[in-house]
């Protein structure tokens, strides 16, 4: 009987995200940039803090169709780098806590091919069969050799803000 509760409360511990919200806010001089995107999916182990999200370029809208084209052709080269990927761990939480928690990410970062380790301050918060993990984080574009021309160099930032929000269910898959 006690194998059995054991091997429940392991299950439930595995949360999934198929709709993670993404924005990224760029300050420059002559114009400021956002986009948003709802389609990053994650997996999270809670007993273990392991997490792995994905988000796919294309997924990034723009007020302004030009930007949305000029950011997956030009800058981010979408076709060529299809998903930006983070693979890691979650610590600082309790998962009987209740309310929002202080944790820190720390993992793979990989944007535009490149990988860096990262650590992201954050939060997060359990709340009966769901999960949820939001933070803002700096991410400076040379470090992931994303290229600004000198032409726009005033209209776009070389920090972007980045703010993820995923709300993440219990997963009934075991593994």
């Amino acid at each position: 009987m006690i194998l059995i509760v054991s091997t429940h409360q392991l299950m439930a511990q595995k949360y999934s995200c198929r709709d993670g919200y993404v924005k990224f806010f760029s300050e420059a001089p002559m114009e400021d940039i956002e986009a948003h995107n709802n389609e990053g999916t994650s997996i999270f182990k809670a007993n273990t803090g392991e997490v792995a999200f994905s988000v796919p370029i294309k997924g990034f809208t723009f007020d302004k169709s030009l930007m949305q084209e000029h950011f997956n052709e030009k800058y981010m080269e979408s076709d060529k780098f299809p998903n930006t990927t983070f693979k890691g761990s979650i610590t600082g939480y309790s998962q009987g806590q209740p309310g929002w928690q202080d944790a820190t990410a720390n993992g793979e970062f990989t944007i535009h091919g490149v990988t860096k380790n990262v650590d992201i301050e954050g939060e997060v918060q359990f709340s009966g069969n769901q999960c949820t993990m939001k933070a803002t984080f700096p991410v400076r574009l040379e470090d992931y050799n994303i290229k600004i021309p000198k032409v726009v160099f005033y209209n776009i930032a070389e920090v972007v803000e980045v703010t993820i929000n995923f709300d993440y269910k219990k997963s009934e898959d075991a593994n």
